[in-house]
């Protein structure tokens, strides 16, 4: 029998990739036979639903699910399109991980996989003192981090991969997205930079690459 587990994809920057490659992980955990179910972490500028999800949905082709009704995908949201710190404090309320805790255990009771998609990068404050990768590192989820070939994407992608060894975390896959690939010289240099750097800090780790969403 499966254990069911959650894992958390997190992305280099803000707008890595992250709902797309939510969505391509949990087809292929899908396709392997699991159960699969996504949620969002912190949804910021939205009101009562949340874009990431119904998009997960969308490109999962599937309606929404009772559980996204019920509010258990997507259970902090907050109004304004800013960093979730910034937007919990102009919606006048603090972020509270044991609600996003709650929910994510009430999914898991169903699913054999929950992907929680991050909002931003590992770095990203929920208050002055605790980051989403602190978050990911005390909750002891796996992790799958989402990078791409933007210029600047080696310097983020080696600062995150960098945290993600200090803080223990367990790296289960890298996801390289193609949507960025303007410069087929700079994206192929840097998908072979990445890999070499996971061989070598991170063995066994593989490298999944997204199509472009072009």
């Amino acid at each position: 029998m499966t254990k069911p587990e959650a894992i958390f994809i997190s992305g280099i920057d803000t707008d890595a990739g992250k709902t797309y490659a939510t969505a391509f992980y949990a087809r292929m955990l899908m396709e392997q036979g699991y159960s699969v179910i996504t949620q969002k972490f912190i949804q910021t500028g939205c009101r009562e639903t949340s874009e990431d999800i119904e998009a997960h949905r969308r490109l999962l082709d599937q309606p929404l699910l009772p559980e996204d009704k019920q509010g258990l995908t997507a259970p902090v949201i907050f109004s304004y399109p800013a960093s979730a710190q910034l937007a919990a404090k102009l919606d006048g309320k603090s972020i509270e991980p044991r609600i996003i805790d709650a929910a994510t255990e009430a999914l898991l009771a169903n699913y054999d996989r929950v992907l929680i998609e991050g909002a931003g990068g590992l770095m990203v404050p929920l208050d002055d003192d605790f980051f989403t990768a602190d978050y990911v590192a005390s909750r002891r989820l796996p992790l799958v981090l989402v990078t791409n070939s933007r210029l600047g994407s080696i310097n983020h992608t080696i600062l995150s991969l960098r945290a993600v060894a200090e803080m223990g975390i367990e790296l289960r896959a890298l996801i390289f997205n193609h949507h960025f690939d303007s410069d087929k010289l700079i994206a192929r240099d840097t998908r072979e930079f990445v890999e070499r750097y996971l061989a070598s800090h991170f063995p066994g780790v593989p490298v999944l690459d997204l199509p472009s969403m072009n």
